[in-house]
């Protein structure tokens, strides 16, 4: 049976343990909605390794008594806070029947409750500390496990989102300084023609760059929109294909690079066509924009099987080390080869188009020895490839 032996540590909430916590959950829980919230220190057992377990548990015991200090001067009386022996989670359910305004709600408030928690444990514990939150309610079953890593992977894709978005107003920045400085000077300085021309020309590389990363940030936006506006969600796979290449053919041109084509069996995707399009075109920019001069790019596909069917983009640059290969899929990350100038955007919204309809897409070693990205789309007529007749 679960114990706790903090029970009596500074704070006017007890500290109960799991099953009393989930005791308290049960009849609640259904009715309400009640807010979990983790806390974890992921490194306790490692500390029990390295140091032993009396200085682990001298550890558990601080961060128990800095937890229920915390936690209990934000809270209400009705709320729980509960840990185990050993455990290396710390959780909260806001149980109490209503909310003020000085008390805990949702989302901002579970966020900056979390915030505030994980401060004070980091700073007692010099320990890296995660934090996650999700909703109890009578559509979940009640399986606290579960319910903790649910919660934790909601952390984690905030943390994600809040790094991307740090990282965005980091780079919106820097273009619109430049722009500033340069039209501020044109206004206010007599400047020869020539010298005018290029401050212009700048302004318009930066402001092509302002607009890629404002694209950028529009395309995640639409990612976390339920509708897709009535359109019908599947295409042509050849048409969709056909078209991202026409729209990159432009700039493979600018870098003395070529965009093979070989158009295979055609095939009903479940995927819009807007959205495969964009999907493509990005992968192709990115083989351009990062790849060789002059370099030889080839896009193909065929039915995988009769659920799947895969597009394939090769290119002959520098390709991607195998431990980078999951990573540069993140928001805002790029592979340490990467040469051409990025916001680290294009290959997250790739992904996450592809993912959201239940396809998946990778990168292995190509045969013209760089990247291959494999697209892999569920097919919409598994029993007959082709789009259905038009009434």
């Amino acid at each position: 049976m679960a114990t706790n032996s903090f029970r009596n540590e500074a704070g006017s909430h007890p500290l109960r343990t799991r099953e009393e916590l989930l005791a308290v959950l049960r009849p609640v829980a259904p009715m309400q909605g009640v807010p979990l919230l983790v806390v974890r220190l992921p490194e306790l057992e490692r500390v029990a390794w390295r140091k032993g377990r009396r200085a682990a548990r001298a550890l558990e015991r601080r961060s128990a008594r800095v937890f229920s200090a915390t936690a209990s001067r934000m809270l209400r009386r009705e709320d729980v806070i509960a840990h185990d022996d050993g455990d290396r989670d710390f959780l909260i359910a806001l149980s109490a029947p209503a909310r003020d305004q000085t008390s805990v709600a949702l989302p901002t408030d579970c966020r900056a409750t979390l915030a505030r928690l994980a401060s004070a444990m980091q700073s007692a514990t010099e320990l890296p500390v995660q934090t996650g939150w999700t909703i109890i309610d009578a559509t979940r079953e009640l399986r606290l496990e579960a319910l903790v890593e649910e919660a934790l992977d909601r952390g984690a894709r905030e943390q994600e989102r809040y790094k991307f978005f740090s990282t965005i107003g980091h780079e919106l920045r820097t273009p619109l300084t430049s722009i500033r400085g340069y039209i501020e000077t044109i206004l206010h300085q007599k400047l020869d023609e020539r010298t005018q021309r290029s401050f212009l020309e700048t302004i318009a590389t930066e402001t092509n760059r302002l607009s890629r990363l404002v694209d950028g940030l529009f395309e995640i936006s639409l990612l976390e929109s339920q509708s897709v506006g009535g359109r019908e969600l599947f295409c042509d796979s050849e048409r969709a294909l056909a078209q991202a290449v026409r729209v990159v053919e432009p700039i493979a041109a600018h870098r003395t690079a070529h965009i093979e084509y070989q158009p295979g069996e055609s095939a009903a995707v479940a995927i819009d066509e807007d959205r495969l399009v964009q999907v493509v075109v990005n992968l192709l920019e990115n083989a351009v924009k990062h790849g060789r001069e002059g370099g030889h790019i080839v896009v193909s596909s065929h039915l995988l099987s009769d659920r799947y069917f895969e597009i394939v983009v090769d290119d002959d640059g520098m390709g991607i080390p195998e431990d980078e290969r999951e990573r540069i899929f993140a928001l805002s990350e790029r592979g340490s080869r990467a040469t051409g100038k990025g916001t680290g955007i294009g290959l997250a919204v790739a992904r996450l188009l592809v993912e959201r309809i239940n396809g998946e897409i990778d990168v292995v070693v190509s045969p013209l020895g760089g990247a291959r990205f494999r697209i892999r789309l569920p097919l919409i007529f598994p029993d007959a490839q082709a789009l259905p007749d038009d009434p």
